[in-house]
């Protein structure tokens, strides 16, 4: 199996205020999973246990706690020294309205320094987001349901891939995110089942299929165009007909009415915001669905 882990960092800034004391910041540790578990239940965000593991496996994760108990979260995940996402920021409802969110945030940007952040806004944290520098640069479709088989374009060059195709699978995903991902797609291969597409001898585009939330998510998708992603999708579907399955794609790449009349509606949508300077694809390939509104 190929596996990942981020080397998490160890300091996190003392409180200096009263509230601060109140409310203690500290590395989120995976003794705190279940309580964080519990943050986005509330939330009815769709998440498993194993979910967060995933994610708390591979990043950097603050909680801040009362009297013990975790009341907020958030964490980043480096891509490479240039570039990071953010996400899982959550905020008890009892708590809310009190700044919590945004003294975590500030905090969270702090240890991401001078990189370029990526992120997927919910309507509530938008403002947050925005005071602190980020721009909208897109719109993400969150698509799920219960497949039906409907049509998809065969085409005799997507597979199941090897596992000697890693180092094939983390180039082309570099290409098309302009971001060093190695370390997620490391840890995803120890998770999910890849499809790929190959021309000419060329790795053009892959799936990854995985278990999560209600049932399966679809994602990253990279490919040349929609049909080449169409193609992809559904052949790391063709036995999850009749099973839910989950979809998160870039709005602009235009999958939706087909995802649509595969049984997955569109049941919500997130902005997609940039702090820096955004990533530049270096390939014609693009990433068509995301493995995950926090992980990208």
């Amino acid at each position: 199996m190929w596996r990942g882990n981020g080397v998490m960092p160890t300091q996190v800034p003392e409180p200096r205020s009263e509230e601060a004391q109140t409310f203690a910041l500290a590395r989120m540790t995976a003794a705190q999973l279940p309580q964080a578990l519990a943050l986005s239940s509330e939330m009815n965000w769709p998440y498993r246990l194993e979910d967060w593991a995933f994610a708390h496996s591979l990043g950097h994760g603050l909680a801040l706690q009362l009297e013990g108990r975790v009341v907020a979260t958030g964490m980043w995940w480096p891509n490479g020294e240039a570039f990071a996402t953010a996400g899982m920021i959550i905020v008890a409802k009892a708590q809310q309205g009190r700044g919590l969110g945004a003294r975590l945030f500030d905090a969270l940007l702090g240890e991401v320094g001078s990189r370029t952040v990526m992120l997927n806004s919910t309507e509530e944290g938008f403002e947050l987001y925005r005071r602190r520098g980020f721009a909208v640069v897109g719109e993400l479709h969150q698509h799920q349901g219960i497949l039906n088989p409907g049509v998809a374009s065969l085409q005799p060059q997507i597979r199941e891939a090897q596992e000697t195709e890693l180092e094939r699978i983390v180039r082309l995903d570099e290409a098309a995110s302009g971001r060093p991902r190695r370390e997620l797609l490391e840890a995803l291969a120890g998770e999910a089942r890849f499809t790929v597409l190959e021309r000419e001898g060329v790795l053009r585009g892959f799936a990854a299929r995985r278990r999560f939330g209600r049932g399966h998510v679809i994602g990253p998708v990279v490919a040349e165009d929609a049909d080449q992603a169409q193609a992809l999708i559904g052949a790391a579907a063709a036995d999850l007909v009749g099973a839910f399955v989950r979809v998160d794609t870039p709005a602009e790449l235009g999958l939706t009415p087909w995802l649509e009349a595969r049984g997955l509606p569109s049941v919500g949508m997130a902005t997609t915001m940039v702090r820096g300077a955004p990533p530049q694809p270096r390939r014609k390939a693009r990433i068509f669905a995301l493995c995950s509104q926090s992980l990208g």
